[in-house]
């Protein structure tokens, strides 16, 4: 039987069914943990204002983005003008199955042998292993992040990255799921010139990469 929370992230898939949403939420996405204004967004589109304002707004609506309030100019009392409404991608989770499969509860209890079990090095064995199989030989280390949910963010010596795939699990087994990120990550990145350590932020994932020393 489908739940009512089935049919809420239903409705939050149907809201990305038209295009010109679906890349107003690509555009919030790939600003990162920064909110962005509708103006930012329109450009991006190619849009105008009250379009991309009015796909942002239902989107909001869906639960996808969330709103706040502030001045870009960084003025403030008389004549600061009117705080500008701004974007940023909410932190709920959606998924949708249908019929309805428990996959996180599943998961949940795994995680929960692997920590009775004391087999958390088997874990981060088999993570390692299956970051070396999913890597593309000689592909670019962002590339391949993004590829695996991670939303990086490319700096020139360092990789941030906006998105924990599994960001439930890591809630709830933090020791067990942010070893086995490292892990994975380390076997993503293998043999790039990068290196994944564990850097703990808030809004991102537990995992930052660094790049190697030349000398």
């Amino acid at each position: 039987m489908t739940s009512a929370d089935d049919l809420n992230d239903l409705d939050v898939v149907a809201a990305l069914t038209d295009g010109v949403r679906r890349s107003a939420y690509h555009a919030v996405a790939g600003a990162g943990p920064a909110p962005v204004g509708r103006d930012e967004v329109a450009e991006t589109l190619g849009v105008g204002r009250t379009l991309a304002a009015f796909h942002l707004d239902k989107l909001v609506d869906a639960g996808l983005l969330e709103v706040s309030y502030a001045r870009r100019s960084g003025r403030t009392g008389p004549g600061a003008g009117r705080p500008a409404k701004l974007y940023r991608i909410a932190p709920r989770e959606h998924a949708v199955s249908v019929p309805p499969r428990s996959y996180r509860g599943a998961a949940e209890m795994l995680a929960e042998s692997v920590e009775r079990a004391g087999a958390e090095q088997v874990l981060y064995e088999v993570a390692r292993e299956q970051g070396r199989q999913s890597r593309g030989d000689g592909a670019d280390p962002a590339e391949v992040l993004a590829g695996q949910g991670y939303a990086p963010i490319p700096g020139v010596d360092r990789i941030e990255l906006r998105n924990c795939p599994f960001h439930r699990l890591a809630e709830q087994f933090p020791p067990l799921i942010c070893g086995m990120n490292l892990e994975l990550i380390s076997g993503l990145v293998e043999g790039s010139g990068w290196t994944a350590r564990m850097d703990p932020g808030p809004d991102r994932c537990c995992v930052t990469l660094s790049k190697n020393n030349s000398d």
